[in-house]
């Protein structure tokens, strides 16, 4: 019922802001943009401030539906930069938002710049451009001053938490060495962050009594948690047809996942250094990838990081169970079903 609603909001914003250009490559730039972020998603953010605003005020609200997108534009944001950083040229079987400006580049044959070159400033700015227009969202006349200005403390604070993660995520990359705590630190941030803010963004607009605040926050960073998990199991053994990603692409990139940390934790000593010899490597072929899947199988990683997995889902429906008196029972429903398929997805 709602995703239609909350794709024709961000349709809306972006349309506003075409119409307002009078540059004809500034239209085709927020068409671009527009397009990226309407192809695919599951809106689950977007989701997650409507279901908890109508699960405490107990009712059904269409003026929750325009700042609930405000955490989706920011995640998009985050797609965009980490799509360069990873030198990913496609997201959900389409063309990344900076591989869409290198086409464009070829498409018109510009001469003066490099295609690769013009892709990736186009899409840094892409990414800044999001941003900022996701903060839009909360400058509504259907609530408060004060609770739109609550809603972008708590974006401004999501979006420097992504930022830490995913800084954090850098430096594990050159290091041998890391803990499954260090791993679950990152995702918290880089992940969770959003889910969690997006759950507290509802509750500011249903002006929740606080003493509840850190169960949903609990229930937020553990969805999270455990859709990065499942996220590092389908990104190197998914059906790549339904996740639309390559299953090398996280090995290649050198990326810590819970599937390396748990293997580095349980092989034996000469398998932990064959997995370390390929992870150094610059490059890393179509042989070592699949080595490194072998020594994956062996760890069983699939297995321990899905019981991990369970914990933080324990953990979460623990949450939601303190959280009944406050939140009406089908949404409640709603908010166990989503962690159910976040936990059982395979895409």
């Amino acid at each position: 019922m709602y995703k239609p609603k909350i794709d024709s909001v961000i349709a809306s914003i972006f349309d506003e802001r075409i119409n307002s250009m009078d540059n004809g490559f500034l239209k085709d730039y927020y068409s671009e943009i527009k397009n990226y972020i309407l192809v695919g998603g599951k809106r689950i953010r977007p989701l997650l401030t409507i279901a908890t605003f109508n699960g405490i005020t107990k009712k059904m609200a269409e003026e929750i539906i325009r700042p609930s997108v405000g955490i989706e534009f920011l995640h998009n944001a985050t797609l965009v930069h980490d799509d360069i950083i990873d030198k990913d040229d496609y997201r959900r079987g389409n063309p990344a938002f900076h591989y869409r400006f290198q086409q464009y580049h070829l498409k018109n044959q510009f001469e003066k710049t490099d295609a690769t070159d013009f892709g990736t400033s186009i899409g840094i700015i892409g990414g800044d451009t999001t941003f900022i227009m996701g903060a839009d969202a909360y400058f509504n006349q259907d609530f408060s001053r004060d609770l739109n200005l609550n809603s972008i403390y708590y974006y401004r604070q999501a979006f420097t938490e992504v930022i830490h993660g995913v800084l954090i995520e850098i430096d594990m990359v050159n290091r041998s060495s890391l803990s499954m705590d260090e791993y679950i630190q990152m995702v918290s941030l880089k992940t969770g962050a959003l889910i969690e803010k997006s759950i507290l963004i509802g509750a500011n607009y249903a002006q929740v009594e606080k003493e509840y605040t850190p169960l949903l926050s609990t229930y937020g960073i553990n969805l999270g948690i455990i859709f990065q998990i499942i996220d590092d199991i389908l990104g190197t053994f998914g059906d790549e047809k339904v996740t639309g990603k390559p299953t090398d692409g996280d090995i290649r990139e050198g990326k810590r996942t819970c599937l390396l940390i748990e293997a580095m934790n349980r092989l034996e000593a000469k398998r932990k250094d064959d997995l370390l010899t390929i992870f150094s490597k610059s490059e890393i072929c179509s042989e070592d990838v699949q080595e490194v899947k072998d020594l994956f199988m062996k760890a069983d990683v699939i297995n321990t990081c899905r019981e991990l997995a369970t914990k933080y889902y324990d953990e979460a429906r623990d949450a939601l169970e303190k959280l009944k008196p406050v939140i009406n029972d089908s949404e409640i429903e709603f908010f166990e079903n989503l962690l159910k398929f976040v936990l059982e997805r395979k895409f």
